[in-house]
Parts: structure tokens; C-alpha cells; sequence
């Protein structure tokens, strides 16, 4: 197999696992999840599907919130390990251009993308169905939301973490007003992250079982010598409902709509207590990754059966080699998606 390396700086205080011995899987767990059980806060039920990222000596996080009046928020949370965290008592106090409070009706599914010198927070909200919310921050005091990127109706929105050909590209996946039974991904651009346009079809689900229904996107694009490490969430809907796993593919670094590689494996899904029991089953939902270039480790943030936060670890070169070994592409993957 040849070699592969992550583009980005060192992180020598991200958690980490060793692999355990005899898992032939190319993603292992930690042994303590999840990291964040239910009821954290006081007006808090559950917190998951949510993302995380390095900030000053620490990391800080933008957490999915359940409230017990059962409308999801978004929380803010920082720790000194990415794994013990502490949260503000109150939502994120999200403000318009002017300064003036400008809270969504509801909040959910957030990832965090740092471009620049700016970190963006982008959601799923209502906006007369629903469609994604984008807010900027530089300090995590003030948070001023943007302009809603697309109409009604859309969900899993996330940016890559730099410019490409000069615009802001994100990712999104289109959908209904209900919980969509269908669903592929598409990517955006942006001169100012206001206008968005030039859009182009990435990938849809495949023939592989656990991915044949839909599939969206999930922590942002890692770059790597190779190309654009994606990692996403595929569908089934079988006869108890729907299971969501992890999925990994490349994308081209310069023409991020051409897949180069797409693992027709999984390379996680549902198999302990807290990926198949909680409020919503059988979920495994990206949202965030660490990396380390100096030794090429990986730690994928993602939810948990709607219920908690897990952590799980694997290295560049190993979900490299796991993608080439079950590398199958679908005839639109090739394309630049336009039609």
C-alpha cells in the first residue's frame, strides 16, 4: 500500500488508545466511553452529535443539547483533554450583525470548522422547515449568526477547513420536512460566505447494505497527501428502523466533488450498549475529528443512539490501507457533479 500523510499541524495532546490487540477493525473505541453520559447539566436531558476541535491550551466544543422541554440547543464546552468536559449553563448566545440577540427557534447536529482566523459553528434550524444556520466567532464570547446559506430544506452542513480555488466550499446534504428516507451529499461555494452557488453532487448511497438508504455528511474533511479524508454517516432501514455507521472515502484535493476512493465497508457501527440503546437506536454520527500530523493519528468524535458522545481512534495510514482493500466506486462518484 503506498503512504499516505495528514496536512495540518502536530496535536501531541489529543487523546489516544492504542489499537487493542487482536481487533482487526480499522477503527478501535476508547475504553471509557462515552465520554459524556446523560442528564450533564441541570435543564439538559442528552448531549451528542456534536464536535469539537484544539483552542488555546485546551479544546472547546459545540455540543448538541436535548432540554428537557425536548428542543434541541447548542451548548458550548471546553476541557483540558478533549475527553472530561465542563459546559456553560446557558445555550450559546448567538447575536445578529447589529449585536442583538438572535437565537434559532431550535439547534441541532452543530460542527465546527476553524478557516482562517475565524471559527465557524454551522446547525441544522428552522427557517420555515428545516435548513442550516451558520454563526462566526473568534473569541467563543461573541457569536454572530450569518445569513442562512440555502433554502428549506437541508441538514448536515460542514466546511472544509481552508479555501479551495479561493472560496469557502461546504458540504450539505438536501432533504424533506420530515426524517428524510433519502439523501446524498453535495458541495456549495462561497466568495464570503454569504452567497452560495456552483453546486455540485459528490456522492449518493451505494449498493453496500449498510449505506443503501442515504447518506450524510460528518466531520469535516481531513486533508491528506492523498487527497480529502471524508468521513460520513451511511443508512439501512431495516425491519426495526434505521442504523446509521460510519463510512470513510477520498476526495480529490483541487475537485472535491470527484471521489477518488470509497470504502464499500463500514469502519464503524452499532455494537456496544450505548450505540444500540438510548433514545434513538442503533446510531453511530460523525461530527468531529483530532489530528495529529507528527504521528498521523486519528480520534473520531461522534453521537451515540442520540444519547452520548463516544470517541474512537485509528491513524491515517491504517483507514488508507482499509479504504484501497474495499475500494469501490459508483459511476457519479467520478464525475465533477454537474448535470
Amino acid at each position: 500500500m503506498s503512504q499516505i500523510k495528514l496536512i495540518g499541524s502536530p496535536l501531541p495532546s489529543m487523546p489516544w488508545q492504542e489499537k487493542p490487540a487482536g481487533c482487526t477493525a480499522p477503527v478501535w473505541r476508547y475504553s471509557g466511553n462515552p465520554i459524556i453520559g446523560r442528564n450533564p447539566l441541570p435543564n439538559v436531558a442528552r448531549i451528542f452529535n456534536s464536535a469539537v476541535m484544539p483552542y488555546e491550551d485546551g479544546y472547546i466544543g459545540v455540543f448538541r443539547a436535548e432540554q428537557r422541554d425536548g428542543i434541541p440547543h447548542i451548548y458550548l464546552g471546553r476541557s483540558r483533554d478533549a475527553v472530561h468536559w465542563e459546559f456553560d449553563p446557558e445555550r450559546i448566545p448567538f447575536t445578529d450583525k447589529s449585536g442583538k440577540p438572535f437565537l434559532p427557534p431550535y439547534a441541532y447536529d452543530p460542527r465546527l470548522v476553524k478557516v482562517d482566523d475565524i471559527y465557524y459553528i454551522m446547525w441544522c434550524q428552522d427557517m420555515f422547515g428545516p435548513t442550516i444556520g451558520i454563526a462566526k466567532t473568534t473569541d467563543f464570547k461573541t457569536f454572530t449568526r450569518l445569513e442562512n446559506p440555502f433554502l428549506p430544506y437541508n441538514r448536515n452542513a460542514v466546511l472544509f477547513p481552508r479555501k479551495i480555488n479561493g472560496n469557502f466550499v461546504m458540504l450539505s446534504r438536501p432533504c424533506d420536512n420530515g426524517h428524510t428516507a433519502f439523501g446524498e451529499i453535495f458541495l456549495s461555494e462561497s466568495p464570503d460566505m454569504e452567497f452560495w452557488g456552483r453546486h455540485r453532487h459528490v456522492m449518493g448511497k451505494s449498493g453496500s447494505w449498510w449505506e443503501s438508504l442515504k447518506i450524510g455528511g460528518g466531520s469535516a474533511p481531513i486533508e491528506t497527501s492523498e487527497g480529502w479524508l471524508m468521513f460520513y454517516h451511511g443508512v439501512v432501514h431495516t425491519c426495526n428502523g434505521y442504523v446509521y455507521s460510519i463510512g470513510a472515502a477520498i476526495l480529490d484535493l483541487a475537485e472535491p466533488s470527484k471521489v477518488l476512493h470509497r470504502c464499500s465497508n463500514y469502519i464503524l457501527t452499532p455494537e456496544e450498549w450505548y450505540e444500540e440503546r438510548g433514545f434513538v437506536p442503533n446510531v453511530c454520527f460523525p461530527c468531529a475529528t483530532l489530528t495529529d500530523s507528527d504521528t498521523g493519528r486519528i480520534a473520531i468524535y461522534y453521537g451515540c443512539a442520540d444519547s452520548y458522545v463516544g470517541v474512537a481512534f485509528t491513524t491515517v495510514q491504517e483507514v488508507w490501507d482499509y479504504i484501497l482493500k474495499y475500494d469501490k466506486l459508483n459511476d457519479e462518484d467520478v464525475e465533477l457533479g454537474i448535470r
